[in-house]
């Protein structure tokens, strides 16, 4: 096998929409790539995430696109087999070679070969790649299937494209188009792996088993020798057909398992075919042996969804994920490890892959296998119907069967899900009035995708969607699967995420602008308020602002000033996920999981992320990292009243001592309680409180604290706005260290979520904690990294860098 990755490629605008500026010109492309990029490496175009420049893009909507290059090739000798394998076109081409038709393509998720024998010539030759307009392409299927409802204005539901491409209420519109992975001249004269399909699993005893399911595209047809081999276990078999399997059983196999529960020992699969004793193929996996099941039986409180992992029950503690860049291809493997980095450092252990997004990228899933982080997989369908007749079935088809086994070998992938909310938008939205007979997904979700995966990937069980619950129960039901909670930001305050105790959450959450770094990098009104021009580009939510003034005036005064509103509305954001993830921990194993919406951004914006596009840290991150810790002491509600609750996510049982304490925000202790807790491994308890703790004689001055040695909690009587906190509570020293500075906290009175916001004195800053509460007396200490030497380090202290809720919420 003879493999040529092409290069020396060149882009022009060549049909639709074309502006004067673009007219006759050859510009150089990158491949992997997409046209925007390649534009504004020409200096053709600003970049689109700059203040309002995504809407001066709009003209790339209607514009057609040739990629083309020349390479030097031998013709095929006689028996020979040339192909062009593209593994990723974005999205509707046509591929000529030499002015010969190889084929069309019509999907961003799956790859296409195209047969150049015939068309491949001694010498130069030249390749075309003619990409249309995806949004003409799209209203003509549309037009052609019959109109479905959606989310979004432009019909993304109507082509297999990256859903996002055309807009989300946290995403830019600017509908890529690209070649977006590598292109591949390969050539051979005997056989070639087209498939291989490890499944694997343990068995009782212990043995890991390897069954490898492989595929051969023969050019000769003669029998061929297979070797596979896990470490130093290897079977062979003699492939005669175009098909063969070979089973490697390795004894006391160490399983795998996710991050916080052991290790994640890794096994290298290799598959070599042979011809007459000399390899001609060859492929390799990297593997781990573990079993995974999701428990879904009925019980008590009506169904469960709780994963369950070589035998053990988990709490999914996670976050939802989208393409970490609009531009898929800048995002590299190493972007990728810093941010799965952030969220096992923020102490969680699953990541879902949502529907509106792709199938990642195999750097993705190597990195969760090495993390030990837990993938559930969406198939891409997001917020909208799906027609189900051709030619979107047959692609939906392909797609679905070549990454499942793209992705079959991977241990941290946990769960093919059919869907994102479609189920829901038909059952409780309002929509299927539209339908008027026309399909609109189901059958995908209920008989094509889980077919696919039962006959490719046992291995793995399957959801419907999500939210999901069976049989004839809305799909949205708490008692029931999995739920995705929107009222909380919708609607209502997000003190009511106690109102509902799901099965498992897979989606909640609450939106907050960027760090200051990021942005005022990327948006430059003067002045800047939460309704100027490119800020307001950068808040795509319906309602975003009124949601979050909403949401903050119900527990904080909603400042005048920008930059204080933009802490409040960050600190804000932290603590309505923090009240969501604690709520749902407190109630486990009756629910399994919570996935916050969302970990990353795609580009600049005010969004549910927790790590901003700039990949820098928000307020949020480190209140989800709080509430995630493998030991949690909380305070929430049962019965009428306030109760602590012990939550240990760990192996070994928590036996602390916990002080629980009525004070005042100056330090007076009012009240005091003692109490010794037996918390079993993965479990939770409840304890009453006595009724002096809870009963307040000044409920604006006083603060309940559970405190011991690595865990802390408090409760406070009234919201913050009604509070009489001391404004200027701390006291602050500073000093160099290696790699940055420590700060040094005293709490002269309570003070709560204290944050350093570094990154507003040095850009790359990064503080190792955030959102701390210190009762008066008590201190803490932050370590601040950094490359910068600081010419004046007491800016790190300054008011609007060194602050606190108190300053937003103290009486005046």
């Amino acid at each position: 096998m003879f493999r040529t990755t092409l290069h020396g490629w060149y882009l022009r605008a060549a049909g639709g929409q074309v502006p004067d500026f673009l007219v006759d010109r050859r510009l150089p492309a990158q491949v992997p790539g997409s046209t925007h990029l390649d534009l504004m490496a020409a200096g053709v175009i600003a970049d689109p995430y700059l203040d309002r420049n995504e809407e001066e893009l709009a003209w790339a909507h209607r514009v057609d696109w040739h990629y083309s290059t020349v390479f030097h090739a031998a013709a095929p000798r006689p028996g020979e087999r040339v192909e062009l394998a593209f593994d990723g076109i974005d999205t509707v081409a046509t591929v000529v070679l030499n002015g010969k038709v190889l084929g069309d393509t019509a999907n961003m998720h799956r790859g296409y070969r195209f047969d150049a024998g015939e068309s491949l010539r001694d010498g130069v030759n030249e390749l075309v790649v003619m990409l249309r307009s995806a949004l003409t392409y799209a209203e003509q299927m549309e037009a052609r299937l019959g109109w479905r409802q959606r989310a979004y204005p432009h019909p993304y539901n109507a082509i297999r494209k990256m859903a996002c491409s055309f807009g989300w209420d946290w995403g830019p519109d600017l509908q890529t188009a690209g070649i977006w992975k590598p292109v591949r001249l390969e050539r051979w004269d005997t056989a070639r792996l087209v498939q291989v399909r490890p499944l694997v699993t343990v068995d009782a005893d212990g043995t890991g088993r390897v069954e490898v399911h492989l595929e051969l595209d023969r050019a000769q047809e003669r029998a061929y020798t297979v070797v596979a081999s896990v470490d130093d276990h290897e079977e062979h078999v003699l492939v005669s057909g175009d098909t063969a399997t070979v089973t490697i059983l390795v004894p006391n196999a160490r399983l795998w398992w996710p991050v916080g529960y052991g290790d994640q020992p890794l096994y290298d699969l290799t598959v070599t075919l042979l011809d007459g004793g000399e390899p001609v193929d060859a492929a390799r996996r990297r593997i781990g042996f573990r079993t995974v099941t999701v428990d879904t039986g009925p019980d008590e409180f009506g169904t469960a969804f709780t994963f369950v992992v070589n035998g053990k029950r988990i709490f999914a503690k996670g976050a939802n994920w989208i393409p970490d860049d609009h531009f898929l291809t800048r995002i590299t493997r190493e972007r990728i490890a810093r941010r799965v980095d952030q969220a096992v450092g923020a102490n969680m252990n699953m990541l879902r892959v949502w529907g509106g997004g792709i199938y990642e990228t195999d750097d993705f899933y190597d990195i969760c296998d090495e993390r030990g982080v837990l993938v559930w997989q969406d198939f891409p369908f997001a917020c909208a119907f799906y027609a189900e007749e051709e030619p979107l079935r047959g692609e939906v088809e392909a797609e679905a069967r070549q990454n499942v086994v793209r992705l079959v070998a991977h241990p941290s992938l946990v769960l093919w899900n059919g869907n994102n909310e479609n189920l829901p938008a038909h059952a409780d939205w309002g929509w299927q009035d539209g339908l008027r007979g026309r399909t609109w997904g189901l059958g995908y979700y209920t008989e094509l995708l889980p077919r696919i995966v039962a006959e490719l990937d046992p291995t793995r069980p399957y959801a419907p969607g999500s939210p999901y619950s069976p049989g004839q129960l809305p799909p949205n039901d708490a008692d029931h699967g999995t739920r995705h909670e929107w009222d909380v930001w919708n609607a209502v305050d997000y003190s009511h995420y106690r109102d509902v105790v799901p099965r498992f959450c897979a989606e909640f959450g609450f939106q907050g602008p960027p760090t200051w770094a990021t942005l005022t990098r990327w948006i430059h009104d003067e002045p800047m308020t939460p309704t100027s021009p490119a800020f307001l580009a950068h808040q795509k939510a319906e309602d975003g602002n009124g949601k979050l003034h909403r949401g903050l005036a119900a527990h904080l005064p909603v400042p005048a000033d920008f930059e204080d509103w933009h802490w409040a509305t960050q600190l804000n954001q932290a603590r309505a996920v923090a009240v969501g993830i604690e709520h749902f921990r407190s109630w486990w194993p009756r629910t399994a999981g919570a996935l916050m919406w969302q970990l990353n951004d795609c580009w600049p914006v005010t969004s549910w992320a927790a790590v901003d596009s700039d990949e820098r840290l928000k307020p949020l991150y480190y209140a989800v990292k709080h509430a995630f810790a493998p030991r949690l002491l909380s305070v929430q509600p049962r019965h009428g009243i306030p109760m602590l609750i012990a939550v240990n996510d760990d192996d070994e049982p928590w036996t602390p001592e916990v002080l629980v304490t009525r004070q005042t925000f100056a330090g007076d202790v009012l009240a005091t309680a003692e109490i010794r807790l037996t918390v079993h491994p993965r479990a939770t308890v409840q304890v009453y409180l006595p009724d002096d703790l809870l009963k307040p004689a000044d409920v604006a001055g006083e603060v309940l604290v559970a405190a011991t040695a690595g865990a802390r909690t408090h409760h406070l009587f009234a919201e913050d706005r009604d509070l009489a906190y001391d404004p200027m509570p701390l006291t602050a020293d500073i000093a160099a260290v290696a790699g940055g500075y420590r700060i040094d906290v005293r709490a002269t009175s309570f003070a709560r979520d204290i944050a350093v916001l570094a990154d507003k004195v040095a850009p790359d800053a990064v503080v190792d904690d955030m959102l701390v509460s210190l009762p008066a007396g008590h201190s803490h200490r932050f370590l601040v990294r950094t490359d910068a030497t600081l010419t004046q380090p007491s800016a790190l202290l300054d008011p609007r860098v060194l602050r606190c809720a108190n300053t937003l919420a103290s009486r005046t």
